[in-house]
């Protein structure tokens, strides 16, 4: 890096570059290592963003984006070299609009704060995923993050109103839009969310608030079959329009997370599948009568084959740390692949049906735990306990298998790094060629978060 940048750049950008700044700020949850960064830089104000990128522009510097870091498909892994930006210390809630629902909020604060903040004005911001407590809304927008709201929320897509931007040349793009209509031309915001910070960096946001819930309630039941899943889903939404959360766990899964979490196993392990069913609502007696009612009804009829129905919230806790469990088994499952896959629900069962009977006749020593989303037709499989040199080959085998089911290599994660080389199971020829062109024509030096979705 020549000396004429690192003279150029301001005292302010409270620049780190010790070794173990470097190895903390240069990767993400997926553990790859592709390169040291050169430095850390931390902007506190998008002037200072700006600024920071006009001059690696110039000098033709690559930019990493950090964000929480708990990213799984290597997206924030920098290259060797690299300006790492961080997004840490823009970390302000500027404005919760009480009376139009919306909240104004710098890129790098945490998803839990900004949940508890606007909880404190009688607010709800939907989002949720199992890092909450780290992961940063800039992040979450850039990749479109999902989790376990999606099937009444949408993604983070439908709670986005606005963005404001910094472009690779370091042109700031103000968008925030506050109003859920805006019918003037191009949705320009569409552009930002989900690309991973490849045609610029998200420094602040409006987000779209709902009305906080009054109450929950939720239940976990056990299941004899995944033919019982479907029925169940559409008896469910029926039933109970306000429902948000429908986890389905397998046995394994179930048992790794209640022993990592400290939680006691549901059912003693009886049933090969569970679901954790999650309804937000008015604090009613029409409310609790209709998910009780519910939940008797799909007893009496054998739609499920068990039911525990946490008493409090403590309890209802205890059930969604083992669906949270995830992130402490990563370590015990070394090395890993952690497939993020989006299939059609009605398809879903022979999908399984066919990845593990592949994964166990060709890697039998394969330790695989299964949970989803299902009810929007996110599938999580990770695969663990795997010899190094057999990372590509299991990737190749299930996302070949993926795209023959017309799914999704990835639901909810991004593409990062990691999946990159498996893109074209999930978007054609075509496709690839106009998203090339959309970030040649924001992007054409490559700046900005390069080697990510595409070469």
């Amino acid at each position: 890096m020549s000396d004429s940048f690192i003279s150029q750049l301001p005292a302010e950008l409270n620049v780190l570059t010790d070794a173990a700044s470097l190895v903390r700020y240069g990767s993400d949850a997926s553990g790859l290592h592709a390169g040291a960064p050169q430095l850390v830089a931390r902007p506190a104000t998008v002037e200072q963003m700006a600024a920071l990128v006009t001059l690696c522009a110039r000098h033709n510097r690559k930019i990493t984006i950090a964000g929480g870091g708990t990213g799984l498909a290597g997206g924030a892994a920098s290259d060797e070299g690299d300006v790492v930006i961080s997004l840490e210390l823009l970390n302000q809630i500027e404005d919760i609009d009480e009376a139009g629902g919306t909240a104004l909020v710098q890129a790098g604060v945490v998803l839990e704060t900004l949940c508890a903040a606007v909880e404190e004005k009688g607010w709800y911001f939907p989002l949720d995923l199992g890092a909450r407590g780290s992961c940063q809304i800039g992040g979450n927008v850039a990749t479109n993050a999902g989790g376990n709201r999606v099937l009444r929320y949408g993604t983070t897509r439908q709670l986005v109103l606005g963005l404001e931007v910094v472009l690779p040349d370091g042109t700031i793009m103000t968008m925030l839009d506050r109003t859920l209509k805006n019918n003037t031309g191009l949705d320009l915001k569409q552009l930002f969310i989900g690309t991973e910070g490849t045609l610029g960096i998200i420094t602040r946001v409006v987000v779209r608030l709902f009305p906080r819930p009054q109450t929950r309630r939720s239940a976990l039941v056990g299941l004899a079959s995944f033919a019982q899943i479907a029925p169940l889903l559409k008896a469910a939404r029926s039933a109970l329009p306000e429902l948000s959360s429908f986890e389905v766990m397998w046995a394994d899964y179930v048992a790794q997370a209640a022993r990592v979490t400290g939680r006691a196993i549901p059912f003693d392990g009886a049933w090969p599948l569970t679901v954790l069913l999650e309804t937000e609502g008015a604090d009613t007696s029409m409310f609790h009568a209709g998910f009780d009612a519910f939940l008797e009804s799909m007893l009496e009829n054998g739609a499920v084959q068990d039911a525990i129905v946490p008493q409090n919230l403590e309890h209802a806790a205890d059930l969604w740390a083992i669906r949270d469990g995830i992130g402490e088994l990563f370590t015990s499952l070394r090395p890993f692949v952690a497939f993020d896959i989006g299939i059609p629900l009605k398809d879903m069962g022979a999908f399984i049906e066919q990845a593990m009977t592949e994964i166990n006749q060709r890697w039998p020593q394969a330790s695989n735990l299964l949970f989803g989303h299902l009810g929007d037709g996110n599938l999580h499989l990770t695969t663990g306990h795997l010899q190094p040199a057999d990372i590509v080959p299991v990737e190749e085998a299930v996302y070949a298998l993926t795209g023959r089911f017309n799914g999704s290599i990835s639901a909810e994660h991004g593409i990062g790094r990691l999946k990159k080389p498996f893109l074209h199971y999930s978007r054609d020829d075509t496709q690839q060629q106009v998203m090339r062109r959309i970030r040649d024509a924001l992007n054409p030096q490559g700046v900005l978060n390069a080697a990510r979705i595409l070469d």
